[in-house]
């Protein structure tokens, strides 16, 4: 199959940017085009597949239709991320689609060409090229729900220590994909994990509580400034301190700015010793009561108190110096810097205000979501902001993105931070099961790195991640690394006894596609056309290539300093050589046998004009074109089971048998017979002549 290209010379230098910011910015680098954006005459450019170009590739309609008829579509996924072709998914099969749908090649004319420049994976295992094709999936909340904590009421959106991910993730894939995966397909699935057990349970609401632990009964009736003994259980925690229960009622301890809720969680049973106070007109245990931790309970709260925006305004004028109170408020959130409020529909004045909200707290209330907020209220500042401890949240719109805090439907003791975390799984057939070597990276690994859940240079932080994440491994072991870059990518990564080393297996390669028939087609196959006469500038830079190398390879050992020195086979004029013929300046082979003494007749003494001529074409075919294919094609390389050829239509000044000079054509043939290797195969001169 022989498809024609005009040579691309220089057109790498000379092309403008295929593309513009204007979806038809394209239109002002094409010549040949009328007003209705018709193709009017052939093309033919070089260009080097862009990050984008991948994607497009990968996600082209035809091309997964074709990658689903050959078992490869997670392969094909891959090519997003991985940006790079494979056996599976060769560029000769998967880049006619793309061309054929993306402007501007879609819009060229039969019998346009483009030399195509793509990376390739070389030596890369399987499980590197396909697993960033993987399914990406997540936990539902009802998976949670039904088959985690199996419970209508008592779960969390989120896996934890007594109900750990590994247990339910295979099972979570295998209900999400049904029969739709392959042997031999990966899955990455994200879900939530709290690092610690929620705590569900009814202490106040009539259990009798552990053995050797008895809650007072003393809260009830404190006023500021009384020492108080109290054995409590906490029901509630924020960055400044946590609630405390006991069998009359609930206090809060002011712990001070920075104190870390984890300290004592949810359902902790403590005694502790401290003085009461007034905090604007609340009760509340001063900071520096002596605490002793007993033990943990289950814990449950009471029903909360429903306010809307008027019990709220009433609230506002409440007797002062009361409990914290269990309740609940909707409205709108509003972020105002650090502080967190909650507008509450008729409410006049009162406002809800998010006391020392955590960080799961804060990057969940997002400001213009709608929320029912359900904790303590503690206290009133400002004569109209009405602090809570939260211990829920329920969104109803705007909900926060995974991760952070997790929402139960009822009967959760606290709200349970969560991590978002990533896991990869690959199907042998039967089973989901983790893959040996793998990593994939979480959404925290981005932010210890300072990235924003996307990585463009793996080689400046996988290397640094892995040695700390894999402080103990040994010389040759491997790591496959997943992480994100406009799409799922993985990279190999291996050992060597100190330092973690990218195995890259990715090398670039350049082949034609031609346009024939209306459709783009691979062809490896080339045609040169090598127009004659002066200022021919597609032809003239091969000319001048061979004249050159007929300097450098005949006229320097000779001892010429000079390509314009007029010594030996090369012109003074430094454009055209007697060795072979060739010209840049006439863009042609010139066969003039005269011609070819005067410039260095010592090269042709012995040789007849007949004999001059024939050793000129013979030199053209077997020594100087060749040498020059392989100049500007040093990329052309074998294909198995097929004979990859170059023919190259050129012109020849030349005598006729009538005795006069012409101008015809000639063609000659070469086989690549190695990576830039010509081998000459025919040619036929002075076609034509009589």
């Amino acid at each position: 199959m022989k498809k024609t290209i005009y040579l691309p010379l220089l057109a790498i230098g000379a092309m403008a940017a295929l593309t513009g910011c204007d979806e038809n910015a394209w239109n002002d680098h094409l010549d040949g085009f009328d007003a209705s954006f018709n193709p009017t005459e052939v093309k033919t450019i070089e260009y080097t597949l862009t990050d984008a170009d991948y994607a497009a590739i990968a996600s082209n309609k035809e091309n997964k239709a074709l990658a689903e008829k050959n078992d490869a579509a997670q392969a094909l996924a891959a090519l997003s991320g991985n940006k790079y072709f494979t056996e599976k998914i060769s560029a000769a099969e998967y880049v006619p689609a793309f061309l054929g749908s993306t402007a501007p090649y879609m819009m060229y004319t039969d019998g346009s060409s483009i030399r195509l420049t793509y990376n390739i994976s070389v030596g890369l295992p399987e499980e590197v090229t396909e697993s960033a094709g993987a399914w990406n999936l997540s936990v539902s909340k009802e998976f949670y729900q039904t088959k985690v904590w199996e419970s209508d009421e008592n779960y969390i959106v989120g896996f934890a220590p007594e109900k750990p991910a590994s247990r339910y993730l295979a099972t979570a894939i295998k209900e999400t994909l049904g029969d739709n995966a392959l042997k031999g397909q990966y899955a990455i699935i994200s879900y939530l994990e709290a690092d610690q057990n929620p705590i569900f349970g009814n202490v106040g609401g009539g259990d009798e509580p552990p053995a050797g632990f008895t809650m007072s009964d003393v809260l009830a009736d404190i006023a500021a400034g009384d020492g108080v003994t109290v054995d409590g259980v906490v029901g509630g925690v924020c960055g400044a301190g946590f609630v405390l229960t006991d069998l009359s009622g609930s206090i809060f301890v002011y712990m001070g700015g920075g104190y870390d809720p984890a300290t004592y969680p949810v359902g902790t049973q403590l005694h502790l010793e401290g003085e009461a106070t007034s905090f604007k007109n609340n009760l509340q245990i001063a900071q520096g009561a002596v605490i002793d931790k007993v033990g943990t309970q289950e814990y449950a709260f009471p029903s909360p108190v429903i306010y809307d925006g008027a019990a709220l305004d009433a609230a506002l004028t409440r007797p002062a110096d009361q409990l914290a109170v269990y309740a609940s408020i909707s409205g709108k959130v509003v972020v105002s810097g650090n502080n967190i409020n909650i507008e509450v529909d008729g409410a006049e004045t009162a406002k809800g205000s998010i006391y020392y909200a955590s960080d799961a707290q804060r990057e969940a209330l997002t400001d213009g979501a709608v929320v029912k907020v359900t904790g303590w209220f503690i206290s009133i500042s400002g004569s109209r902001y009405c602090n809570f401890v939260v211990n829920n949240l329920e969104f109803q719109t705007n909900a926060p993105a995974k991760g952070g805090l997790a929402i139960s439907s009822r009967g959760v003791a606290a709200p349970v931070q969560t991590v978002e975390k990533n896991a990869i799984y690959r199907y042998d057939g039967t089973n989901w099961i983790v893959p040996e070597n793998f990593v994939v990276l979480n959404p925290g690994d981005y932010t210890e790195m300072g990235l924003n859940g996307s990585m463009t240079q793996p080689d400046s932080y996988l290397p640094i991640f892995l040695k700390q994440k894999y402080p103990y491994a040994k010389a040759d072991d491997v790591k496959y690394v997943l992480y994100y870059n406009s799409g799922y990518a993985c990279a190999e990564y291996i050992f060597d006894g100190s330092e973690w080393n990218r195995f890259t297996g990715i090398e670039t390669e350049t082949s034609q596609f031609v346009r024939a028939g209306g459709k783009w087609m691979f062809d490896p196959n080339v045609t040169i056309n090598l127009p004659y006469g002066k200022g021919q500038t597609a032809s003239a830079p091969f000319y001048q290539a061979c004249v050159d190398w007929v300097y450098e390879n005949k006229c320097v050992p000779l001892g010429d300093t000079s390509i314009k020195s007029g010594k030996f086979w090369v012109t003074s004029y430094g454009n055209n050589d007697y060795y072979c013929g060739t010209s840049s300046y006439q863009n042609n082979v010139d066969l003039r046998a005269a011609s070819a003494r005067a410039q260095y007749s010592a090269g042709w003494e012995g040789y007849t004009d007949e004999e001059i001529v024939a050793t000129m074409e013979e030199r053209c075919d077997r020594e100087v074109f060749p040498a020059v294919l392989s100049q500007f094609y040093p990329d052309a390389k074998p294909i198995a089971g097929l004979q990859v050829i170059y023919t190259i239509n050129f012109y020849a000044y030349a005598l006729t048998p009538a005795g006069n000079y012409r101008t015809l054509p000639c063609v000659a043939r070469y086989e690549v017979t190695g990576v830039g290797e010509f081998t000459y195969l025919d040619s036929e001169w002075l076609i034509g002549i009589e």
